[in-house]
């Protein structure tokens, strides 16, 4: 079985999570920023309690995703929601990241929108700010309103520069925007990504579609 992360993300409901608990799925997420994906704390906890029963030999973690977040929001979620990891999808600076992490005592995935004018450009110096602190980094398509979930691929050609850089720090790169069970393979084999990440590519109409969610986690496992 290929060793590439699989994160589905934007799940809304607890059914969901118990048609699609006998695959390999390695990440859960839940969105809490402005979307039409968006979940409360008090269904993130519902969730995230499902997530134990997963018939694999381990369950998926449970990652929150945030665009420019505060501290207060952060805290009511948590306050809820036993997040395993915190995905940060905006302007977050450095230190952000590394009080978030000491904080709450989790994983920071900071999320790079390939293709903003004020995000890095994938050189070492523009993100050797970053080094220490974050635990991943998830290079996502630029999206001006929500910071990502356009759907949209980017130029995968741009990936090298930040792979780099990520296994220079030991860390793993994820890759979203635009994934489905057509391209995923082509991505894999070209450019083996540590993790992959999912949302309206396993959609059907804006709604999970468990059949999807099968073939590109199939798709990703088996590359």
């Amino acid at each position: 079985m290929n060793k590439t992360k699989v994160k589905i993300c934007g799940i809304q409901g607890v059914e969901v999570l118990k048609s699609i608990n006998k695959l390999p799925i390695d990440y859960i997420g839940f969105v809490f920023a402005k979307s039409r994906r968006q979940v409360s704390p008090q269904a993130a906890a519902s969730m995230i309690g499902m997530l134990q029963q997963w018939e694999k030999d381990s369950f998926p973690r449970s990652a929150g995703v945030f665009v420019n977040p505060d501290m207060n929001q952060l805290e009511d979620v948590m306050s809820h929601a036993r997040l395993d990891v915190i995905q940060l999808h905006g302007q977050e600076s450095p230190e952000f990241c590394r009080d978030v992490k000491e904080r709450f005592d989790v994983e920071v995935f900071k999320v790079i929108s390939v293709g903003s004018k004020c995000g890095t450009d994938g050189t070492s110096a523009a993100l050797e700010k970053y080094a220490g602190v974050i635990d991943a980094l998830l290079l996502d398509t630029f999206e001006p309103h929500y910071g990502g979930g356009s759907g949209t691929t980017f130029a995968w050609d741009k990936i090298p520069s930040y792979q780099k850089w990520t296994r220079n720090q030991g860390i793993p790169l994820f890759v979203a925007g635009g994934l489905d069970s057509s391209n995923v393979g082509g991505l894999i084999r070209d450019f083996n990504p540590d993790g992959v990440d999912i949302s309206s590519g396993v959609e059907t109409n804006g709604t999970k579609d468990l059949n999807k969610i099968a073939a590109f986690v199939e798709r990703v496992k088996l590359a």
